[in-house]
Parts: C-alpha cells; sequence; structure tokens
C-alpha cells in the first residue's frame, strides 16, 4: 500500500529541520485536496492551518498598494511568529498577486529560517521545475531551483528520492 500523502509529509517535517530553509512544500493542481491533507497534518501535530488569503488581506486592506508591498514581508512573518509549530500555510494565491511585487517562493523559504513551514502550492513538478498555475496564467511562476522538500498530491516526494538516491549509493 502506497504511504500516505500526510505521512511523507511529516517524515519531510522531520527532514527539514537539519536543512537551511526548513520548508515543505505539498504541491497538487486546485481542487487536488492539499487543503483535506493540511487539515489532517495540522491536527495530528497539534498546530492549525493558517488561510494566508484571509490573514493577510485583514492586514493589508487599508494600506497604500506601495505600502502593501513594503509592509506584506514583516505581516507574513509576524503572522508565523503568533503561530503553533510547524507553520501550516494554506490559500497562499494573495502572495502571487502581481501588485504586491513579491516573490512567492523567497517569501516562504524567509519564514523557513526560523520555523519549520508546511504549505500548499497550487502548481506542479515536472522535470525538476516547480510552477505556479498555468503558463499562460498572469501569475504564472516557475522556479529551476527550489530550496525545500516537495511532496507532490500524486504520491512523488522529494524524501523518497533522497533515500532513493542513498540506497542506490550504497549498493
Amino acid at each position: 500500500m502506497a504511504e500516505r500523502i500526510s505521512s511523507k509529509i511529516n517524515r519531510s517535517l522531520q527532514a527539514a529541520e537539519g536543512l537551511y530553509h526548513h520548508l515543505v512544500l505539498l504541491v497538487g493542481e486546485t481542487g487536488s485536496g492539499k487543503t483535506s491533507v493540511l487539515r489532517d497534518v495540522a491536527e495530528e501535530l497539534g498546530t492549525s492551518v493558517i488561510n494566508v488569503n484571509l490573514a493577510l488581506s485583514s492586514e493589508l486592506l487599508e494600506l497604500t498598494t506601495k505600502q502593501r508591498a513594503l509592509r506584506l514581508p514583516g505581516i507574513l512573518d509576524e503572522i508565523a511568529d503568533q503561530a503553533n509549530a510547524p507553520v501550516v500555510l494554506d490559500n497562499l494565491e494573495i502572495l502571487f498577486d502581481k501588485e504586491l511585487k513579491q516573490d512567492p517562493l523567497r517569501l516562504l523559504q524567509s519564514i523557513a529560517r526560523n520555523h519549520t513551514v508546511v504549505a500548499s502550492w497550487n502548481g506542479a513538478v515536472t522535470s525538476g521545475r516547480l510552477s505556479y498555475a498555468e503558463p499562460d496564467h498572469p501569475e504564472y511562476r516557475s522556479y529551476d531551483s527550489v530550496d525545500a522538500l516537495i511532496v507532490g498530491m500524486d504520491g512523488a516526494a522529494t524524501i523518497d528520492e533522497t533515500r532513493n538516491n542513498t540506497e542506490a549509493g550504497q549498493a
């Protein structure tokens, strides 16, 4: 029987503690069940899921467009500081808003320097490239190199690749 996705996230969270960025991304298309998996993981670990869209939009509402772009990283960091560990983030779409002029992966990595973070990511990993949205979408992003552990909703996980490579090297 295939290992459950939540188990792969838990193993990835343990492995991430030894990395520079303590970041685990749960990657899947919209509607693939990421929120349900994150809720299960959060409940198992005694923490809660933070809806980033809701948390940030209420804080940014009264600010000008320029102030939003400047203050967003600090506000997101404050939200993470107030959360129980590990920080579980869902609904990150606001981070990709073009008007906010942010690099969403860099923001997550910044938080993951001081906190262990698991975050949902609407997209896919194809040939080692992490993408967000479809290429014709205005918020499309693509990253060649990602300093994070990735668990896909298809069951693929960076942690499994690392284990397989280690076992192959020992054979």
